[in-house]
């Protein structure tokens, strides 16, 4: 287990801290963790503010495909795929990866990219439908701080079962009480978060031997 930046190569976006602070209410946040339009394509207070493809995860994909030396024929799976971007860039990448994609929300994988229509499937990060081993990597990038804390724990156990270890994890944290502020400022989706000794301690907790890193603002 290490910490890692795999998404170093991934634009940073501008977040409009103080906007969303003065803006976000308990309808806001309800709405959010729908995961529906107005989370991904509506206004930018409710989510994404639009969530288009244009290509950014394939530097991403490339340096995954590198961390995990996976080859054609090799099986990835990304929990909480959205759209599926990463998955497509996958399989730009490296031709012949067998990539595939799952995620709570029907509204993305119904606005999925058309190259991985039958990649994706609907399900939670609780209980993957797949056999123990069956993939070479296992990836959930942003999506599982959206646990309570003990699902989240059986969702790292789940990730660890698939891929036997061979998994990363990108959750939102912060280093100093400033950060933890912002961030505070900012969230509507994720239900658990802590600074990285204690993001630790959960992965211990649940067995996990992935390797890690955090989103964090400011």
């Amino acid at each position: 287990m290490a910490e890692i930046n795999l998404l170093d190569k991934l634009p940073k976006s501008q977040r409009k801290v103080e906007a969303r602070k003065t803006a976000k209410t308990e309808e806001h946040i309800r709405i959010s963790r729908e995961y529906g339009e107005m989370y991904f394509d509506g206004p930018r207070e409710y989510g994404y503010g639009g969530y288009r493809y244009d290509g950014r995860w394939v530097p991403v994909a490339q340096d995954m495909i590198k961390h995990f030396d996976l080859k054609p024929g090799d099986r990835v799976l990304d929990i909480g795929c959205a759209k599926g971007f990463l998955v497509k860039d996958f399989m730009k990448a490296l031709p012949g990866l067998e990539a595939f994609g799952m995620d709570v929300s029907k509204y993305a994988l119904m606005h999925c990219e058309p190259e991985v229509v039958g990649r994706l499937q609907i399900g939670n990060a609780m209980d993957l439908p797949f056999p123990d081993n069956s993939f070479k990597a296992a990836i959930s990038l942003n999506t599982l701080h959206n646990l309570a804390r003990d699902d989240l724990k059986t969702a790292l156990q789940e990730m660890q079962r698939v891929s036997g270890g061979r998994a990363f994890v990108q959750v939102d944290s912060y280093r100093t009480p400033e950060q933890k502020a912002l961030f505070e400022d900012w969230v509507l989706t994720a239900k658990f978060h802590d600074y990285p000794d204690g993001w630790i301690k959960l992965f211990n907790e649940a067995g996990y031997t992935g390797d890690y890193y955090w989103t964090i603002i400011g």
